[in-house]
């Protein structure tokens, strides 16, 4: 018997963001009037296309309970782990009862506020039928240089360079069994790299350039710019 296939969120939010420098995880600092992970989820859930969104906290946080969009109905809490695999993994767990094998999840980075429907449906569209899944991702526009402490060995050719965004879209059984192999590797620093070790080769789908990540003090005034631009 066939099913219909369904598109779920995965988002792991159990981070601490030390380089903010700040009194709470970045994903809690406000951004024009809302945390950034609110601005983040209502972002997916205005795409319209996900059956439901786990979102993977830490057992102490003290802050998700406070939001308005922790007891939406389409969100799911799910334990945090201790790196990103982890959390993507328990993720996945919170879901299977009702996930099928070959449903597709997209993972995305709590602190990405700034994705639009229009990139997520973007990603979506283009990987739908694809064998393996891919990610969102931008072409490198800056010269690369390879060091050896800080000296210059060479410059690298950047058209082979795409720096990795998130969603990142993968069948659910194909990416709880790459994470599932891959826990306490250091090499897995996001999804596509977990499916890379498996021999598997994820699509590159280009994004928006304002889909930034939230990293240091600077950027929250930065995604305050794109957002008020979209």
């Amino acid at each position: 018997m066939t099913h219909t296939i369904k598109f779920w969120a995965v988002v792991p939010a159990a981070g601490v963001g030390k380089r903010m420098n700040a009194d709470r995880p970045k994903q809690y600092l406000d951004l024009a009037g809302k945390t950034v992970i609110e601005h983040t989820l209502l972002r997916l859930l205005q795409a319209e296309v996900f059956t439901a969104v786990a979102v993977a906290i830490s057992e102490e946080d003290p802050y998700w309970a406070e939001l308005d969009v922790a007891r939406h109905e389409q969100i799911i809490r799910a334990k945090g782990g201790k790196e990103r695999a982890d959390s993507v993994l328990s993720g996945l767990h919170s879901i299977r009862d009702h996930a099928h094998d070959d449903d597709w999840v997209l993972v995305h980075d709590a602190a990405r506020p700034c994705i639009t429907p229009s990139d997520i449906h973007h990603l979506i569209d283009s990987l739908v039928d694809d064998d393996v899944g891919g990610i969102l991702a931008l072409p490198c526009a800056d010269t690369l240089k390879s060091l050896k402490g800080h000296n210059i060995l060479g410059t690298l050719d950047r058209s082979h360079i795409w720096r990795a965004l998130t969603p990142q879209m993968f069948r659910y059984a194909s990416l709880k069994t790459a994470l599932e192999q891959a826990v306490g590797n250091p090499a897995i620093t996001d999804e596509a790299s977990a499916l890379e070790l498996q021999g598997k080769q994820p699509k590159i789908v280009e994004g928006r350039p304002d889909n930034i990540k939230i990293t240091r003090p600077e950027d929250l005034a930065l995604a305050h710019f794109f957002m008020e631009q979209q």
